[in-house]
């Protein structure tokens, strides 16, 4: 077992500008932690300053309680899976899987009960005498994973291991990694991805990344958390924004009244809507930002709705018909499309005038400058409108 720290975890190449900032994060033992963000983020970088293939620029990173800033690669008890799959093309999958373990001169039986007790784990033993050529992605993608088993690393680093994959491949490795994680609990457990199902099906701990400029403000580091808690409680409109699909809808709006239930804003339509979030830090007046998730768009018929709900008025746009569900666009008077999640059952039309309704506690405000303003603890999240 072996848990990770960085301190103050910097990256910069030549020309000195660091595309990692002020890192500070505790990874524990038995934990599985997704690194996600947009591309440019630096989640892959950051991975590979943990797997010792790139250097730190500056703070402390520590693997199971070492400091392993200068430390090489191989001697860091780590082990990795690349999105490339990195196979030798003139081996076998036994031999690609017993290559890490010859190098490290371990005794021939060892070699063989360990590779083929991760065959069998990984569904490999009739594929054992193939080349990578005669393999496909998904095979190739377990044997790659296999190779990192047999090694028996304290931490496994994975490196957007799905990306070549197709939908279903993706889906089924998921679950294979997420069984492999359970079965093999005494290690932890770093994975690199920009797909949020991903990231919200197999994480402990999601770390969500700053790109681009919002690194030189707020570091590279937006929301590190549950997956739900970036989800309910995002610290941040790029987080509310980046978590979820379709993402939140955002309208400017302006504080018009604080009480202890929570904040009345007024939309920039002229539409009075509620908050359930905590109006200390705000003042009548001041501008901000109203939230709230397509899922946690209701439609309802004439009045129906609470003295706490949000109400607006909107019409059909467009109807994207899913099945199991159907999302709804709707125009918004100052230009802005909502979508809004309906059941599938679900029966509108364009131009059709609709009335969408919010718990208070599902919505959210945001500062000027960006961040949540904090939800009430009494909040309690509301579930999803079923499909």
């Amino acid at each position: 077992m072996a848990s990770i720290s960085l301190r103050g975890v910097q990256k910069s190449y030549g020309d000195g500008v660091p595309v990692i900032r002020n890192v500070d994060l505790e990874i524990g033992e038995n934990e599985f932690c997704v690194f996600l963000g947009p591309s440019g983020c630096g989640k892959s970088t950051l991975l590979r300053m943990i797997a010792g293939l790139e250097d730190v620029t500056d703070g402390d990173l520590s693997i199971g309680g070492r400091l392993v800033n200068d430390v090489p690669a191989a001697q860091r008890g780590v082990a990795m899976v690349f999105q490339s799959y990195a196979l030798f093309p003139h081996m076998t999958v036994y031999e690609n899987m017993a290559f890490g373990l010859k190098l490290a001169k371990t005794p021939r039986d060892e070699v063989d009960r360990k590779v083929r007790e991760a065959a069998r784990i990984l569904q490999l033993e009739a594929l054992l005498e193939r080349r990578p050529k005669a393999l496909s992605g998904g095979q190739r993608q377990r044997v790659a994973i296999g190779r990192a088993i047999v090694r028996e690393p304290g931490v496994f680093l994975f490196d957007e291991p799905l990306s070549n994959l197709d939908a279903t491949l993706r889906g089924q490795t998921r679950v294979e990694i997420a069984r492999l994680h359970k079965q093999f609990a005494k290690a932890s457990v770093v994975y690199v991805t920009h797909d949020q199902i991903e990231a919200m099906t197999l994480a402990d701990k999601i770390v969500l990344l700053h790109a681009g400029k919002d690194t030189e403000r707020y570091g590279s580091i937006a929301q590190i958390g549950a997956p739900l808690d970036l989800y309910h409680r995002p610290a941040s409109r790029f987080v509310a924004g980046f978590i979820g699909s379709p993402r939140m809808n955002f309208l400017a709006a302006r504080v018009t009244a604080i009480d202890a239930r929570g904040v009345t804003v007024t939309l920039d339509g002229g539409e009075t809507v509620r908050a359930g979030v905590e109006g200390g830090a705000l003042q009548v007046g001041e501008a901000v930002t109203f939230g709230v998730r397509p899922e946690h768009l209701e439609l309802v018929e004439g009045t129906q709705a609470g003295p706490e709900d949000s109400v607006l008025a909107r019409s059909v746009a467009l109807v994207e018909q899913l099945g199991e569900h159907t999302y709804v666009h709707l125009d918004d008077p100052q230009g802005v499309v909502l979508i809004a999640k309906a059941p599938g059952t679900a029966r509108l039309h364009q131009g059709e005038r609709v009335r969408l309704r919010a718990q208070a506690a599902a919505c959210h405000l945001f500062t000027e400058d960006g961040f949540a303003v904090r939800p009430l603890e009494s909040a309690v999240h509301p579930a999803a409108h079923p499909a």
